[in-house]
C-alpha cells in the first residue's frame, strides 16, 4: 500500500485561522459582517453551509480577531461532544463572544437542545455575541424545541456559497503551503478535475498526499496523486462492503 490512512504522520501545525486566509469568493458580504461583530455588542449570527465551506474557519477567525482586540472568546464544536459535556456551557455569558459550531449535530437531543437555549438567553441578557453554524439552514435542522429556533431566528442568518473553480486551487494551493510544500499547478487541476469536488475532501486529499510523499520520499506530482485517488477510492470501497 502507499500509505496507511488508518496511521496519519503528524503534520505540520497550522496556524491559528484568520480572516485574511479565508478565500471568500462569493462569501464577501458575510465575512465582512463577521469582522464586524467585535463593534456591535449583543449581535448574533447564524451561518449555514455544506461541509468544507469554511464555517469552523471563520468561527475561530472570529475568536482570533476578538482575542487580538483584547476580548475573551470562546470556540465550541457540538460534534466532538458527549451529552455530559453541557456543563461546558456554563458561564459562558461572561465572554465577549462565543461561537458554536456544528449545531445540526444536537438537533433532537432534548438536553442539549433546552441546555443551549438557556445559554443563549444568557448571552443574549449579557449583551454578548453569539456566532453559531449549521450544515443546515435553520428551517431544516429539525430542532424540537420551539424556543430554540425562535432564539437562533432572531439574529442574522447567512448561507455560506460554494466556491468557484478558481477559489477552490486557492483554498488548496493555500493548504499545501500551510503544511510546508508547494502543491504543483498541474497537480491541482488535476485533483479538481478527478476528485470529489466538495472542499473538505479536497482538503483532506492534500492532507493525504503530503503524507504520502513523505512515506514514499517521492516528490510531488499527477503520477502520485493518482496513486493517492486510487488508494483513497479503495479505502472507500471496502468500508462500504463492510456495511452490508
Amino acid at each position: 500500500m502507499l500509505f496507511s490512512p488508518q496511521i496519519p504522520l503528524p503534520l505540520t501545525p497550522r496556524r491559528e485561522s484568520r480572516f485574511e486566509d479565508f478565500v471568500e469568493g462569493p462569501n464577501k458580504a458575510v465575512v465582512e459582517a463577521l469582522k464586524h461583530m467585535p463593534d456591535e455588542p449583543g449581535s448574533h449570527v447564524f451561518l449555514h453551509g455544506g461541509e468544507g465551506s469554511g464555517k469552523t474557519h471563520l468561527l475561530n477567525a472570529l475568536c482570533y480577531e476578538t482575542r487580538e482586540r483584547g476580548g475573551r472568546a470562546f470556540y465550541l464544536a457540538l460534534k466532538r461532544l458527549p451529552e455530559d459535556a453541557i456543563a461546558s456551557l456554563r458561564g459562558l455569558e461572561k465572554l465577549d463572544l462565543v461561537c458554536v459550531d456544528d449545531l445540526h449535530a444536537i438537533a433532537g437531543i432534548e438536553a442539549w437542545e433546552e441546555a443551549l437555549f438557556h445559554c443563549f438567553n444568557r448571552i443574549r441578557e449579557a449583551n454578548g455575541r453569539l456566532l453559531t453554524s449549521s450544515r443546515k439552514q435553520l428551517s431544516a435542522m429539525n430542532i424540537e424545541l420551539p424556543d430554540l429556533a425562535s432564539r437562533l431566528a432572531w439574529g442574522l442568518r447567512l448561507p455560506l456559497l460554494p466556491l468557484e473553480d478558481h477559489d477552490k486551487l486557492k483554498v488548496i494551493s493555500m493548504q499545501a503551503d500551510a503544511l510546508g510544500f508547494t502543491l504543483p499547478e498541474d497537480v491541482q487541476h488535476y485533483l479538481l478535475k478527478h476528485h470529489e469536488r466538495s472542499m473538505a475532501a479536497l482538503i483532506r486529499t492534500v492532507e493525504n498526499l503530503y503524507q504520502a510523499a513523505l512515506v514514499s520520499k517521492r516528490r510531488i506530482t499527477v503520477p502520485l496523486a493518482r496513486e493517492v485517488l486510487k488508494a483513497a477510492a479503495g479505502e472507500t470501497e471496502a468500508q462500504s462492503a463492510d456495511k452490508k
